[in-house]
């Protein structure tokens, strides 16, 4: 079965997409998932209850030694990147990076150091990724998260997975045990062509959603939350209040030429895809934004002397509204793409029922 995604359903977005509207348009990037659902929530001892999973992303793929040009910003601080240092630090980004759960950075981290020693043989690429970004969103609400169950093997199966092309969404990878607005949720990404007075460009993000509630839900304008407030969830114990508002992490790539300054702004501009979803960045979330071009190469620790280029910071209008379009048509391809599912504790949540969400952007005048 084909998978549904946000404009199948004839909801509105800004801009024009790429091939696969997808964050592997960009040339060169390549997306892998591992997803692990294992254990029956109905019989404990069955073993533990699984729903977590590992996505990576390579921006020039696995031949690649060379790193790109790296910018970022946080909206709010209740998540980690390891690694985000080093990026402030060089402004750029050698190698690839990856998404799971909360508790499993540590060994997707290590894992990254163990593939690339075993499939680098150049030592200064080598130790450009000692100190690989990692990101996370916590999936405890549907997953054994405690019980730490991401192993190297994933990590590594994951890498070896990243290919170019369609990019599958919701339940797979680091999304498969994510919640958004009450709702399965998970991977999700999408893509703009850009048009620039000086070239088309290409702009693509990979979100992880695991954030917001029911009631701030908005799609293209509509209030969609509002009306869909019933049935809810069923919350596993411990309650909800100790989960918080969960987190979102987007990564953007793009091969417009932009410096690491610009790329900060890039990543700003999630924020406003957010503002327009309903988010309220709560004080619980883990609002993380990295974006990268892979027009502006370089080799960690060449002697020579590095030139970047850059489009005029004063012409970005263009790239700054893709970023705040392909944001939100990311998230909601997360939440359309994924499917209802039970976890620890019995704990269930519901898919975004489709025909619902398109039922009301018709009688809100924003679909025929």
């Amino acid at each position: 079965m084909t998978p549904v995604r946000a404009r199948d359903l004839g909801i509105p977005f800004a801009g024009t997409p790429g091939a696969w509207n997808a964050v592997t348009d960009v040339p060169g990037v390549e997306v892998g998932h591992v997803t692990r659902i294992e254990g029956e929530p109905s019989d404990g001892s069955a073993g533990p209850v699984i729903r977590t999973g590992v996505t990576t992303l390579f921006p020039l793929g696995k031949a690649s030694g060379e790193g790109v040009a790296a910018g970022r910003f946080v909206l709010n601080g209740m998540g980690e990147m390891t690694g985000s240092v080093f990026l402030d630090e060089y402004r750029a980004l050698y190698g690839p990076m990856a998404l799971t759960n909360t508790l499993s950075v540590g060994i997707v981290r290590d894992a990254m150091i163990a593939w690339s020693r075993a499939n680098v043989r150049d030592a200064k690429v080598l130790r450009g990724r000692t100190k690989p970004v990692v990101s996370e969103t916590w999936d405890g609400r549907l997953n054994d998260v405690y019980g730490q169950h991401v192993t190297h093997e994933d990590a590594w199966r994951a890498l070896d997975a990243a290919a170019p092309g369609p990019v599958p969404e919701g339940n797979v990878g680091g999304g498969t045990g994510m919640v958004a607005y009450g709702f399965k949720a998970g991977i999700g990404t999408a893509s703009r062509r850009v048009e620039h007075p000086l070239g088309t460009f290409t702009l693509g993000v990979l979100v992880q959603a695991n954030y917001g509630s029911r009631h701030d839900l908005r799609i293209a304008g509509v209030p969609v939350g509002a009306h869909l407030e019933e049935p809810r969830a069923i919350e596993p114990s411990p309650p909800p209040a100790e989960h918080g508002d969960g987190s979102i992490v987007g990564v953007y790539v793009t091969d417009a030429p932009l410096l690491p300054s610009q790329l900060d702004g890039v990543a700003r501009r999630a924020s406003l895809a957010l503002g327009r979803l309903g988010s309220i960045a709560a004080a619980s979330s883990g609002d993380l934004f990295l974006a990268l071009s892979t027009a502006n190469r370089s080799r960690f620790g060449e002697p020579e002397m590095r030139t970047f280029t850059s489009l005029p910071t004063a012409s970005l209008d263009p790239l700054y509204r893709a970023a705040v379009d392909v944001f939100e048509e990311a998230v909601v391809n997360a939440l359309i793409a994924a499917q209802a599912m039970t976890g620890v504790q019995g704990a269930f949540y519901p898919n975004l029922p489709h025909e619902a969400v398109r039922d009301l952007l018709v009688e809100y005048g924003r679909i025929a």
